[in-house]
């Protein structure tokens, strides 16, 4: 597999090796946890969290989704480095918009002009970290999992140097709630070199803690509309 040249620094080690999120099943509690019904409670509270947050990004109107989506696009551009958009050979993964997310594309469109690698995360194995492919606007596009768009299997695998990871919610520790699958944090405990990590998401969206758990990965940055609202 590919690789560019990590020139981002990551922070922190996972808490624990991967495993299936505490969220997916409430019968299910990782094996580090002090208290099995603690992690019981903080997975029926995610769920309820995950439905709130939901609720409120998809009341939002298509200006104010447009807008949104405008200022993390541009909060981006300048986290990445203005100077470097074209210039470096890091391997930038962005995600394909799904239930409601802000559209993030027109920056995968630019940047790819710009000569910068993109790539796009997919499930090839269910319960497995997830596999990255490179994208550009010419990529024929076929339905993944939960029929989300992905590059087809002849585009090429890499390991990319920068995650973008969508969340529902964050704190202030770094820490995002994600959809429940696990995906991500099973992902980011796999990839080696570590890549830097950047949540994205809603500055509405902030919690004041997601009770982290043992197999949950905190980001470099999150990002919102407003600007980078943590940074390691």
């Amino acid at each position: 597999m590919g690789n560019g040249s990590n020139s981002f620094k990551g922070r922190g080690d996972h808490a624990s090796p991967p495993c299936m999120a505490a969220e997916v099943d409430p019968q299910y509690f990782d094996p580090l946890a002090v208290d099995p019904e603690q992690a019981r409670d903080v997975a029926r509270w995610r769920r309820a969290e995950r439905e709130r947050l939901r609720a409120a990004r998809r009341a939002l109107a298509a200006p104010e989704r447009k807008a949104v989506g405008d200022a993390l696009m541009a909060g981006l551009e300048r986290l990445l480095g203005a100077e470097t958009v074209g210039a470096g050979d890091e391997i930038v993964s962005f995600y394909w918009p799904i239930k409601d997310e802000p559209d993030l594309r027109p920056l995968m469109t630019a940047m790819h002009a710009a000569g910068r690698r993109i790539a796009l995360p997919l499930v090839e194995t269910r319960a497995a970290p997830l596999v990255f492919r490179l994208w550009t606007p010419q990529t024929r596009m076929q339905r993944g999992h939960w029929n989300i768009p992905v590059p087809p299997p002849e585009a090429p695998e890499v390991v990319p140097d920068v995650v973008l990871a969508p969340l529902m919610g964050w704190d202030g520790a770094g820490y995002r709630l994600g959809y429940g699958g696990g995906y991500f944090d099973r992902t980011l405990a796999a990839l080696s070199p570590r890549p830097f990590r950047i949540g994205v998401g809603l500055a509405s969206a902030q919690l004041p803690t997601i009770y982290p758990q043992p197999h949950d990965i905190p980001m470099d940055v999150i990002l919102t509309e407003r600007g980078v609202e943590v940074s390691a």
